[in-house]
């Protein structure tokens, strides 16, 4: 309702007014206004419609025709023409509203209508503002609510210097431009395009008085500017060439497309005045300078000019430039100036002027020179005539702050410096307020510290203990301290003037560099060359000889190639006579030579590198092999069993001999005294208690330092003496009445070789003495003496073996007529009693007198004990009576003699057919060992019969026992003799092949002492046994052969050479190789390798062979066959307890049963004190027939018993027999693996 009143309240207000013909004829509800709004300002209200009729040309005419006709009736009225208001007030009439309240201004709006036919002008333009007010230049701004609409400005200016007053009219002013415009003074010549000579541009209705003419101005487009961009409805207006500080006014008029203005805006602002500011003396020298300055108008500064007033303390001037800087000069040094510049326009209006106020500097120093330098300091000189006081910059070259020093003197000592830096002093004169002059620059260096006197004070082989000097005592230095050498480099530091050097490579050149520094700047350095101490020689090790030796050691440092060693040799407790020796280069060995033999000597091994020693040498001690005795003679005591020893003394020194005295298994040793200087050309022993007519093994060896030379060696024959006296009496028998018979055994020769016998005839009881042997036949005749020699017997002397009694029989038929030498064996006398004895020689002289008579005194003799007396019968031609009785009486004694031998006969043929198996003889005959000597010697009486008859009753056994492989066929050709066959029982099965028989070999196992099967005694190869042997020989498990014949004997080949001698030799699938071999008199020792070439298995094998006994026969002596057993029983320590010994000579029964034979008795006197050769024999044939195959090899085994036995009498100790002679022999010989204990009975 409100809205519809007050719609109807305007219309009715214009048809009052004449607006409308009549009230009646418009009616508000004929307006096609939708709507208004109205609210209170204060004492205004304001309506406004939301809605506009359209206008149209003739519609807005004749409003403006009204408007005007009516214009002294209307109140106070404003037309918005942008918003279509109009706006009057009334102070005649006020209308209610309908709240009651009174409005005395009414804003409506206006449109144009043909039933409301009036129009109003343009609205005035809004936010007029000045945006930039220069000195000659301003920036207008505002916006104009219509953009069709354009704009007038009045511009309207007076300065206060001038009376003139500036106006101009710019019109045709748009929305959404930007214009520049160049204002012109009045009576201004200037014509240029687009500058209009009088704007007679007016207004209709001027809002302000009419318009007066106006000053010449030029608009043009301004420059659109990427960063600036106008709004369509702003206008933008750049005024050029203002004056200064003058006071404008600027009148924006809205302009209708008709020309109607609307009403005006005004703005006010003023031009600032022009002003020279921030001067600044951007150069300044003693006598000119440049000056600059600004000014605060953006115009170009062609448009000024600039007057520069320069007055100083004795002379001033003027002068003029155009831009804003000039340089100023003919000026004083050292002088205050005061300088004012003024700012011109071209107009000649003058600006507000800058001032500054300048001292210009003193003139730069003159000859600025270094006087004097040192570590510390440097010195400066200088000359000025314009300054009293100057300023010094000192600047570090390389590093570090500069500082500053003043002073008022012309010289100047600068200290505090660092050493070897260089410095730059720029000096600078100071003027009165203090300004600087130009500065004057000298460059110089401290002399820089300096390292020398670098000493080592102390160096061992990985340290080095450094000092050293420093031209500069002052504190703060650290020392770099560069240690090269072949190995490498590495820098170290010390804040000391030296430096302990840790782990540093022995004997090696180090080059040590000490450089001082100090502030980060290095001295001259200094350097020292050094080695280090080479490491002390160790493992020293000393090979000797009598009168050299070698030394060899070690040196563990990398650098020990370019080492050399001195060495010195002295003899301990002689320093003075000490051997010095130099080695070559990296050469660590030295062979000393003439030195003393058997002498103590210490040697001193100091290692050096050029001249540098080893802090302490290697110290050994050794002692030189003593000389060995050349040779000795040894002489044997008449009759005294004892040796007489003599050698020379031998060179050099000697604390002693050791002497050795051995036979067989027997062997003393004795140490004796060395040489003195008494008796130092010779050395003289006896040798007691030994046996007379013995060969001895002598060895003696020189003693010294606890090494012994090697022995000398020799065999001595002990003396001889009176052979022992026999046991028994000759054997005398008559054969007729004037001849005897006479048999007797031969002499012991244990005293020496029986060299003679003598039968000694006496017919009287009494002993007889050496004092007999001179009387003959003759004396005996001629009664001279009742005891003569009748008979000489001369044997050769040859040497039986010890312990062996001489065996021969002799039968001397006494009476016979025959001659020996000077005794004549003459006829006896009938119906004679005479007695026999022998006398025995081992040594025989004659006399001198006669050459065939015996001188008893100087012969070693003894003499049988006499026999029992034989009577002579009477002559036969005397009493043939008798003769007949006495063919009588023997022929029954024949005849009685007769039947009792053909009785024992036909026993002897009953027994013989009794069969073997009846037979059976003793099995064992054990004997202590006590008990054996006595035992020996009675079997040994009358020609060993008792041995003979225990060897008789051996030959039977084992003789049943079957053979059955051996006889076959196929095996007859593997045996060597057809009556040496192997027990089936016990004989050696190898391995089938290809064929039943092939396990067949002539070989038995035999018991030893600790096991069945302790041995194999086999045959010799033959040529077609050979694969068989060594297949047994692997099968078996053998590590030794004991082969005890020859392989030719007599001509005759007792044995096949079974193993190679060079290379390597195929015997089937067996290899065997020898590895060495070691030929001595009595024997050869050789190894050998044994490989199966199926499995690539192999094992040691060693082959002893005896060489010294011959066939049926047994060795010249016991002592060589008891040290062979013992060396091959010392060698079977290193093999299994089970591997057997194979032993063969060449039928494998003779010597092999012998060998076996002789280890089981050593084990049974070892074990057990008592002795069963008997019996062990009977054991071996039980098992291979024909072992022990003679008699005398039966008797030999006894021998050997009692030696054995007679050897631990005269010892007293246990028999263990070590030939060290012998083991020292095979030390080349490869050791092998003891295998465990050889002891107990193996089953």
């Amino acid at each position: 309702p409100s809205l519809k009143w007050c719609r109807g309240l305007l219309h009715e207000v214009l048809c009052v007014l004449g607006y409308f013909n009549s009230p009646s004829a418009h009616k508000a509800s004929q307006c096609e206004t939708s709507g208004f709004e109205r609210g209170f300002s204060s004492s205004q209200e304001i309506i406004s419609l939301n809605k506009m009729l359209p206008r149209g040309p003739e519609t807005e005419k004749n409003w403006r025709k009204r408007s005007s006709r009516d214009a002294k009736s209307w109140p106070q009225t404003t037309f918005d023409m942008k918003n279509r208001v109009v706006e009057w007030t009334s102070s005649t009439q006020s209308w209610m509203g309908p709240d009651g309240h009174p409005c005395q201004c009414l804003r409506a709006p206006f449109h144009r209508c043909p039933r409301c036919a009036f129009q109003t002008g343009p609205g005035p333009v809004t936010d007029l503002r000045a945006a930039f007010v220069g000195v000659t230049h301003v920036v207008l701004t505002w916006k104009n609510d219509n953009i069709t609409y354009t704009c007038r400005m009045l511009l309207e200016g007076r300065s206060q210097e001038s009376t003139e007053n500036l106006m101009v009219n710019i019109s045709n002013l748009k929305p959404g431009s930007q214009n520049m415009v160049t204002v012109y003074p009045l009576g201004s010549n200037e014509t240029e395009s687009g500058l209009d000579a009088g704007n007679t541009d007016s207004l209709q209705q001027p809002p302000r008085g009419p318009a007066a003419p106006g000053n010449k101005y030029r608009r043009e487009p301004a420059a659109s500017s990427s960063d600036h961009s106008l709004a369509q409805d702003a206008v933008e207006v750049l005024l050029l060439r203002l004056k200064p500080d003058t006071q404008y006014t600027a009148t924006v008029y809205p302009q209708a497309d008709n020309g109607a203005e609307g009403q005006p805006q005004a703005v006010e602002f003023k031009t600032n005045s022009s002003q020279v500011f921030d001067m600044k003396i951007v150069n300044i020298s003693a006598t000119s300078l440049t000056l600059t300055w600004k000014i605060n108008d953006n115009e170009s500064s062609s448009v000024y000019t600039y007057k520069i007033q320069v007055v100083g303390e004795t002379n001033s001037f003027n002068l003029t430039v155009q831009e804003t800087h000039a340089v100023i000069t003919a000026l004083s040094s050292s002088s205050l100036y005061n300088i004012t510049v003024y700012p011109f326009l071209g107009d000649g209006s003058e600006g507000t002027p800058g001032f500054i106020q300048v001292y210009t500097p003193p003139s730069p120093v003159s000859d600025f020179r270094v006087t004097s330098v040192s570590t510390r300091e440097i010195g400066l000189a200088w000359n000025s005539s314009d300054s009293h006081s100057f300023e010094i910059l000192i600047t570090p070259h390389e590093a570090g702050e500069s500082q500053t020093i003043n002073t008022t003197e012309q010289s100047i000592v600068i200290g505090d410096l660092y050493p070897g830096t260089i410095y730059r002093f720029d000096i600078y004169p100071l003027g009165p307020n203090g300004i600087k002059g130009d500065f004057q620059t000298v460059f110089n260096r401290t002399d820089p510290s300096a390292v020398f006197d670098i000493r080592v004070v102390n160096v061992t082989t990985t340290e080095m203990q450094l000092e050293w000097q420093n031209a500069d005592n002052a504190s703060g230095y650290t020392y770099n301290v560069e240690i090269q050498s072949e190995n490498g480099s590495r820098l170290e530091t010390s804040p000391h003037r030296g430096i302990a050097l840790h782990g540093l490579t022995p004997g090696t050149l180090h080059k040590i560099t000490v450089t001082p520094k100090v502030n980060s700047v290095q001295g001259i350095a200094d350097s020292i060359v050094q080695y280090t101490r080479p490491s002390t020689v160790s493992s020293i090790e000393i090979s000797t000889n009598t009168t050299a030796a070698t030394l060899n050691w070690e040196n563990a440092d990398k650098a020990s190639s370019n080492y050399t060693y001195h060495l010195l040799i002295g003899q301990d407790g002689s320093s003075s006579k000490a051997t010095p020796i130099v080695t070559g280069i990296g050469v660590t060995h030295a062979t000393v030579t003439n030195l003393i033999p058997g002498t103590s000597y210490t040697v001193e091994i100091l290692t050096q590198v050029e001249n540098v020693n080893s802090s302490a040498p290697g110290r050994q001690s050794f002692c030189t092999d003593p000389e060995p005795v050349a040779s000795f003679h040894c002489e044997a005591v008449p009759k005294k069993a004892t040796l007489v020893l003599k050698w020379a003394c031998p060179l050099g020194t000697n604390t002693g001999f050791e002497l050795e005295i051995s036979h067989g298994y027997w062997k003393n040793t004795t140490i004796l005294g060395g040489c003195s200087s008494k008796n130092d050309s010779e050395f003289r022993t006896e040798v007691t208690h030994l046996n007379f007519s013995t060969l001895y093994d002598v060895n003696i060896a020189t003693w010294s330092c606890n090494k012994k030379a090697p022995p000398a060696q020799n065999t001595c024959l002990s003396g001889i003496t009176d052979p022992p006296l026999p046991d028994g009496s000759p054997n005398i028998t008559s054969i007729s009445h004037n001849s005897v018979k006479v048999k007797f055994s031969g002499f012991e020769a244990s005293h020496g070789p029986i060299q003679a016998y003598a039968l000694v005839l006496t017919t009287v009881d009494a002993v007889p003495s050496a004092d007999i042997l001179r009387y003959t036949y003759d004396d005996f005749k001629s009664g001279a003496s009742d005891t003569y020699v009748t008979y000489l017997i001369t044997t050769g002397g040859k040497r039986r073996a010890q312990g062996l009694s001489e065996v021969l029989k002799y039968e001397v038929d006494v009476g016979n007529g025959s001659t020996t030498h000077g005794y004549h064996n003459g006829k006896l006398e009938p119906l004679g009693s005479y007695r026999a004895c022998v006398a025995g020689f081992t040594s025989i002289a004659f006399t001198s007198r006669s050459k065939e008579i015996i001188d008893g005194n100087e012969s070693y003799v003894s003499f049988s004990p006499c026999s029992e007396a034989v009577f002579l019968p009477q002559d036969p031609g005397v009493i043939c009576g008798a003769v007949f009785g006495c063919i009588f009486g023997a022929l029954v004694i024949v005849a009685v003699g007769g039947f009792i031998f053909w009785r024992k006969k036909r026993k002897d043929a009953k027994n013989n057919d009794v069969n073997f198996s009846q037979i059976k003889p003793k099995k064992s005959k054990l004997i202590k060992v006590e008990n054996f000597e006595a035992y020996f010697k009675k079997q040994q009486a009358d020609s060993n019969c008792g041995f003979a008859e225990e060897y008789e009753d051996l030959k039977l056994v084992g003789i049943n026992l079957p053979k059955y492989a051996a006889e076959l066929a196929d095996n007859r050709g593997k045996n060597r003799y057809n009556n040496v066959l192997p027990y089936d029982t016990s004989r050696v099965k190898l391995s089938v092949q290809t064929h039943s028989t092939d396990d067949y070999i002539n070989a038995n196992y035999l018991p030893g002492y600790h096991s069945k099967e302790d041995f194999i005694a086999t045959q010799g190869p033959l040529p077609n046994t050979l694969k068989d042997f060594w297949r047994m020989v692997w099968e078996k498990n053998v590590y030794a052969i004991v082969m005890l014949t020859k392989c030719v004997e007599q001509g005759r080949t007792k044995c096949e050479e079974y193993w190679p001698s060079k290379q390597a030799q195929d015997y089937g699938d067996i290899t065997v190789a020898m590895t060495s071999e070691i030929v001595l008199p009595e024997w050869t020792i050789r190894d050998f390798t044994v490989k199966n070439s199926l499995t690539s298995e192999s094992h040691p094998l060693r082959q002893f062979h005896f060489t010294s006994w011959p066939d049926h026969g047994v060795p010249d002596t016991t002592d060589l066959l008891i040290n062979f057993r013992y060396l091959v029983r010392d060698y079977m320590k290193q093999s299994p307890p089970e591997s057997p010994i194979l032993v063969h000579c060449s039928a494998g029964v003779g010597r092999t049963g012998t060998f076996v034979a002789i280890d089981r008795l050593i084990y049974q006197i070892e074990n057990e004190n008592t002795v069963d050769v008997y019996g062990i024999v009977y054991d071996l044939r039980m098992h291979r027939p024909l072992m022990v195959q003679t008699e005398d090899q039966y008797v030999f085994l006894n021998q050997c018993v009692l030696d054995i036995i007679r050897s631990q009498k005269d010892s007293k100790v246990d028999l263990i027999y070590q030939n060290t002679t012998a083991m020292t022999i095979y030390e080349n010989l490869a050791p092998m693996t003891t295998f465990g204990k050889t002891n107990g009975y193996i089953a």
